[in-house]
Parts: structure tokens; C-alpha cells; sequence
């Protein structure tokens, strides 16, 4: 189900002031994350992210095609190992 617009994008906290804080003395680490649920919002383009898929960090680097997605949406959690004959 989409979340409302009125009550505008899922950003938690701790992203936001991670964010934030690199925004404003102009640094470019990696963040590592847990949380995939997060929205993608104006703020963090051009950041990169490592985002958990409950096995190991994947880096996610954020353009503005992806805005408004969330995090987990490019961080696959199986391996395709192909289709069983």
C-alpha cells in the first residue's frame, strides 16, 4: 500500500541527520544502513549508501531516477541462480 502524500516521504531520523550533517561540511562517506524501508528523498542524491540485504552491505549510489523508491528496492535479498530444468 503507498503511504499518503499529506504525510510525506518515511525518512528515518538518524538517515536524516547523517545526511544532513554530510550535506553541511561537504563530505562523501558511505552510509551504511539496516533500515530498506527508507524513502529516497531530494536530500540524498548524489550520496552513496550501504544498504544491509541480511547478509552483507551492497552499495547503492543514489541519482534522481530513483527518488521517491525506497532503499530496498535495489538491494536484492536472493541469488537467481537460474530456472531448474
Amino acid at each position: 500500500m503507498v503511504r499518503s502524500l499529506k504525510k510525506g516521504f518515511y525518512v528515518n531520523p538518524k538517515i536524516e541527520k547523517k545526511v544532513q550533517d554530510m550535506v553541511s561540511s561537504w563530505d562523501k562517506k558511505v552510509i551504511k544502513t539496516w533500515d530498506r524501508a527508507c524513502q529516497i528523498t531530494p536530500d540524498m542524491l548524489w550520496f552513496t549508501f550501504a544498504v544491509h540485504n541480511w547478509k552483507q552491505f551492497v552499495s547503492v549510489y543514489i541519482t534522481e531516477d530513483m527518488m521517491g523508491h525506497r532503499l530496498g528496492e535495489f538491494v536484492p535479498t536472493r541469488t537467481f541462480r537460474g530456472h531448474p530444468f
